[in-house]
C-alpha cells in the first residue's frame, strides 16, 4: 500500500466479496455498534441528570449553581467533548492508530464516571467531566473512523451502515437516561452516576474481547509523527496545559464565560484545521476540492447542532419547569424526556437506512439532506409556540416536537458522519471525522449560549426567532446545492 492510499480503500479492494452478514453490512459493524451503545449509555445517562445535579439545591442533592450558569456549563461541556475529538483523532492519525486510542479512551471515560459517583461536590464534578470529556472525544472520532474503514469510498451502503451504527448510539441514549434518572430520583445523583460507570465497564469488557477481530486497517497510522518531533509536540502540549491552568487560576476562564471560551476556541480551531489540511502538499486536486465542499456543510451542521443539543439545556429546563410529567398518577423523572428522541431513532433509523439502500444512486445528495434537516429542525421549534401560553404543558407536546427533532437528526447526523469519511483526504482519515465533530462542538457550545436567552415566562419570541433562522439556513443550503455538489467531485 502506498503512503497515500487510505485504509478504507484497502478494506474493500473490489477484488474480494463484500461482507453482508450484518443486515447487509460488514460483520465488524456489529462489534463497533455494541461498543458505541455502551459508551452512549454512560454518556447520555450522565448528561440526562447533569443539569439538574448542578442547579438543584443542596437539599435536593445538587450543587445549587444558578440555572443560567448550569445550562451554559452543560453546553460548554458538550462542546468541549466534541472539541476533544481533535486530540483523539490527531493521536490516532499520528501516534497510535484508531484502535488503541479507542481502547484507552474507554478507560478514561469509566474513570470519569467513577469520579462523579465517588468524589463529592464541585471537585468530583470537575475531575469527572474532564476525564469523560477527553475520553469521549477520543472514542467518538475513532469509533466513527473505524466504521469508515469497513467500506470503499464509492460503496453505496455507507450511509445505511452509518444509520445502523447510529441506532446503536441511540439504544444506549435511550436506556442510559432511564436508568440514571430513576436511580437519581430514588437513590440520589451519585448512584445515578455510578450506573453510568457500570455501563461503560460493560462497553470496555465487550471491546476488549472483540478488538482482536478488527481489520488490519484499524491499526493503520495514516500520517506517522517522526520521532525527532516528539519532544517539540510534547513541549507544546505541556505549554497549552500550563496556559489553561493559569487562565483558570487568574479567572480568565470562569463557569459563567466558559461557553463563550469554548465557542471562540472551536471557531479558531476549525479555521486552523481547514487551513492545515488544505496546505498539506500530499493532497490531490480532487481531495482539495472535496475539503472546500465541506465548508458550507460544516456551517450547516453547526446550525443544526445548536438547536438539536438544546435537548440538554433549554429542553431539559422545559421538561423540569413547564411539562406536566404526571402519568396516571405517577410523576415521571424529567430526565426521562431525554429518552424520547432515542426511541424514535431506534424506530426510524432502520427505515432511513433501508430507504437510502433502496434508492441507491437515486437518493438525494448530502447537501439536500442537510437542507431538509435544517427546515425540519426549524419547524420543530415553531411547534413549541402553540403551547407557550399554557400553565402546564401536556407531555404529548414534547413527543411531537422530539419526533421532528428525530427526522431532522436522521437527515443530517449519520449522513454527516458518512460524508466526513467519504470526503477525507488519505492523510487525514480520522482528523476529517474530527473536523465534522468540530461542527457538533460549535453547535453544542452555542446551545449553552442560546439557553441564556430562553425565558419560560415569555417563550414565543425565543422559539420563533430560533425556528425561522434554521429554516432560512436550510433554504440557503438548498440554493447552494449545485456548486457544493460540483466541489464534492463525484461524492454523493
Amino acid at each position: 500500500m502506498s503512503s497515500n492510499e487510505s485504509p478504507a480503500g484497502t478494506a474493500q479492494s473490489g477484488q474480494e466479496p463484500r461482507d453482508t452478514s450484518f443486515f447487509g453490512q460488514p460483520k465488524m459493524l456489529l462489534n463497533l455498534f455494541s461498543v458505541e451503545l455502551w459508551e452512549r449509555f454512560s454518556f447520555y445517562g450522565m448528561q440526562g441528570i447533569l443539569a439538574y445535579y448542578m442547579y438543584y439545591t443542596v437539599t435536593k442533592g445538587g450543587l445549587g449553581i444558578p440555572e443560567a450558569t448550569a445550562l451554559g456549563i452543560v453546553g460548554a461541556y458538550g462542546g468541549g467533548v466534541y472539541l476533544s475529538t481533535i486530540l483523539g483523532a490527531w493521536i490516532a492519525d499520528r501516534l497510535l492508530g484508531s484502535e488503541r486510542v479507542l481502547f484507552y479512551s474507554a478507560i478514561l471515560i469509566m474513570a470519569g464516571h467513577l469520579s462523579l459517583a465517588l468524589l463529592p461536590g464541585a471537585f468530583g464534578l470537575i475531575v469527572g467531566l474532564i476525564l469523560i470529556g477527553v475520553g469521549s472525544g477520543g472514542l467518538k472520532a475513532n469509533a466513527t473512523s473505524l466504521v469508515g474503514t469497513l467500506y470503499a469510498k464509492d460503496d453505496e451502503r455507507r450511509d445505511a451502515g452509518f444509520s445502523l451504527f447510529y441506532m446503536g448510539i441511540n439504544i444506549g441514549g435511550l436506556i442510559g437516561p432511564l436508568a440514571t434518572g430513576w436511580l437519581q430520583v430514588n437513590w440520589g445523583f451519585h448512584v445515578g452516576f455510578g450506573a453510568a460507570a457500570v455501563g461503560m465497564a460493560f462497553g470496555l469488557i465487550q471491546y476488549s474481547l472483540t478488538r482482536k477481530n478488527l481489520p488490519e486497517s484499524a491499526h493503520h497510522i495514516a500520517n506517522p509523527l517522526p520521532r525527532e518531533q516528539f519532544l517539540k509536540f510534547g513541549l507544546l502540549a505541556a505549554a497549552a496545559l500550563v496556559v489553561i491552568v493559569l487562565a483558570v487560576v487568574f479567572k480568565f476562564i470562569t463557569a459563567e464565560n466558559l461557553k463563550w471560551v469554548i465557542v471562540a476556541v472551536v471557531i479558531v480551531a476549525a479555521i486552523a484545521y481547514f487551513a492545515v489540511i488544505l496546505a498539506n502538499k500530499s493532497l490531490t486536486a480532487i481531495e482539495r476540492s472535496r475539503v472546500y465542499s465541506f465548508m458550507p456543510l460544516f456551517l450547516a451542521s453547526a446550525v443544526f447542532w445548536s438547536l438539536f443539543q438544546q435537548q440538554f439545556t433549554v429542553v431539559a429546563l422545559y421538561a423540569d419547569k413547564r411539562l406536566d410529567l404526571n402519568v396516571f398518577g405517577w410523576q415521571m423523572p424529567p430526565s426521562w424526556v431525554a429518552s424520547i428522541n432515542p426511541v424514535f431513532i431506534i424506530i426510524f433509523a432502520g427505515v432511513f437506512a433501508a430507504l437510502w439502500t433502496k434508492w441507491g444512486s437515486r437518493q438525494p445528495g448530502t447537501p439536500l439532506k442537510f437542507a431538509a434537516s435544517l427546515v425540519v429542525m426549524g419547524l420543530a421549534y415553531l411547534t413549541f409556540i402553540p403551547f407557550a401560553g399554557l400553565v402546564s404543558v401536556p407531555l404529548y407536546s414534547i413527543v411531537i416536537i422530539l419526533l421532528l427533532f428525530t427526522m431532522a437528526e436522521l437527515l443530517l447526523s449519520p449522513v454527516g458522519l458518512s460524508l466526513a469519511t467519504k470526503l477525507a483526504p488519505a492523510a487525514f482519515q480520522t482528523q476529517m471525522v474530527a473536523l465534522f465533530f468540530l461542527s457538533v462542538s460549535l453547535g453544542t457550545a452555542m446551545s449553552g449560549v442560546l439557553a441564556q436567552y430562553y425565558n419560560p415566562a415569555n417563550e414565543t419570541p425565543y422559539f420563533l426567532v430560533v425556528g425561522l433562522v434554521a429554516i432560512v439556513f436550510g433554504i440557503l443550503v438548498f440554493a447552494a446545492n449545485k456548486p457544493i455538489k460540483k466541489l464534492m467531485a463525484g461524492i454523493m
